[in-house]
């Protein structure tokens, strides 16, 4: 098998079969493939599309590409993964939220994609935090702690990482196969029992509209289910930004503060609370939502998700006290200032993913592959859909390193967000698909 034919042959609408998928990542891994020959592979996946055999063929490769974990510990091994939005700092709380619960979690994440951000990325903004650590030391956390958050290791699923990283920057991000191969061939690798997906839905999601959200979600659920990991997934509104920040130590401030019971933005409590009931029932942790629910509450009013987030931080290279002073520890914006509508009245609505590429603008997401971030910059206090915003109460604060990319970014801002004369509300949680 040569790559030029097995990229012809799926550039002209053909089906592969799951020995040129495996000769496909085999190449990507090795080297057989080329850089530019990744990137035309997977333009034609892109534009061809990829039928059920493939997908699981392909993630199937994928993960098969490295080493696999496997665990032995006194309770289920869960995880959650989301397809990505602005704001979306939900596995932050959530992981040790589950292991307050009794789940073990050992979550593989992603670093920003496109408009939206990446969970390591806003881990990488934590003084010391090795978001890069071996398998054995992310092994030692899951068992001793019950949650650890790190990106993939060169040898856990190393073809996603390649791929990841070329969809980023040539326009093949926005493909259900290749979305579904991405994110199962890191949970399948990391030795999974039970998933829950949150498939974001909105101006601010890759899947605009619920249809195509729904059909993400059947593809991955299918998927992970015919290769042995009991997956549902949540199909939750991205027509906003979720919580208050966007940015990444921005981001951690808020999730550590939620974590305290502290600052508790309403739709983030929301989606954060649902996919925790909902993978602690799949697991038979709980017998009902409703007791998960209660779990989850528990965990967080005694403070115990605060302590596994802590305990978390400390043994993956960050501060001890980390989660009792957070603000100390994360870098800090050398401006920091309101910005406020043009008119009175209610937020109607907002260019999510424009507000999203605002952060690349401010340096805190990525133009290309190897960019060096800066973890200060983002927005706090940002309104949600419903808030009443007059010449007192501002849209967001704009934190920014210089006065010329905070004028612009006050401007795009105003520009983004529509003010109407009557308060309208919009569903956080539009479906469940298992």
């Amino acid at each position: 098998m040569f790559p030029q034919e097995i990229i012809r042959k799926k550039r002209d609408g053909h089906t592969l079969s799951p020995e040129e998928i495996k000769f496909f990542i085999k190449g990507v891994v090795d080297g057989g493939f080329a850089d530019i020959q990744t990137a035309a592979m997977t333009m034609a996946m892109f534009l061809n599309g990829l039928n059920q055999d493939e997908t699981v063929a392909l993630t199937m490769a994928m993960r098969d590409s490295g080493e696999t974990l496997h665990w032995r510990l006194n309770g289920p091994v869960i995880d959650k993964h989301s397809t990505g939005g602005v704001g979306d700092k939900v596995s932050l709380m959530l992981a040790p939220i589950l292991a307050a619960c009794g789940g073990y979690v050992p979550m593989i994440a992603g670093r920003g994609l496109g408009h939206t951000g990446g969970t390591l990325d806003k881990l990488d903004s934590i003084p010391g935090y090795d978001t890069s650590a071996d398998n054995e030391t992310f092994k030692q956390t899951v068992a001793e702690v019950g949650c650890a958050i790190i990106g993939q290791t060169g040898n856990l699923a190393p073809a996603d990482k390649k791929i990841y990283a070329i969809r980023d920057v040539c326009g093949t991000v926005e493909s259900i196969p290749l979305i579904t191969a991405s994110i199962l061939s890191k949970k399948l690798a990391a030795g999974l029992e039970y998933l829950v997906m949150d498939l974001k839905c909105g101006r601010g999601a890759f899947m605009e509209d619920e249809e195509n959200a729904k059909k993400l979600a059947e593809c991955i659920v299918a998927t992970a289910n015919d290769a042995g990991t009991q997956t549902t997934a949540v199909v939750t509104d991205m027509n906003a930004v979720l919580g208050s920040t966007v940015g990444n130590a921005l981001e951690v401030c808020e999730a550590v503060e939620y974590l305290q019971n502290k600052n508790i933005n309403p739709r983030l409590d929301k989606v954060t609370k649902v996919l925790c009931a909902e993978i602690l029932t799949s697991c038979g942790l709980y017998q009902t939502h409703e007791k998960a629910e209660q779990a989850v509450a528990a965990a967080l009013s005694s403070g115990r998700a605060l302590e596994k987030f802590a305990q978390m931080v400390c043994m993956l290279g960050g501060p001890a006290d980390f989660a009792e002073k957070p603000a100390f520890y994360l870098p800090h914006a050398q401006i920091s200032r309101p910005v406020f509508a043009q008119e009175r009245g209610y937020v109607e609505s907002m260019s999510t993913r424009d507000i999203g590429m605002l952060l690349v603008g401010l340096k805190g997401g990525r133009t290309h592959p190897d960019q060096k971030l800066d973890y200060a910059t983002g927005f706090s206090s940002f309104c949600q859909i419903g808030d009443y915003v007059d010449e007192h109460t501002p849209l967001a604060y704009v934190h920014a390193q210089n006065e010329e990319e905070f004028n612009e970014a006050a401007y795009e801002l105003k520009r983004l967000i529509k003010i109407g004369a009557e308060k309208i509300s919009t569903p956080v949680v539009l479906c469940k698909v298992s």
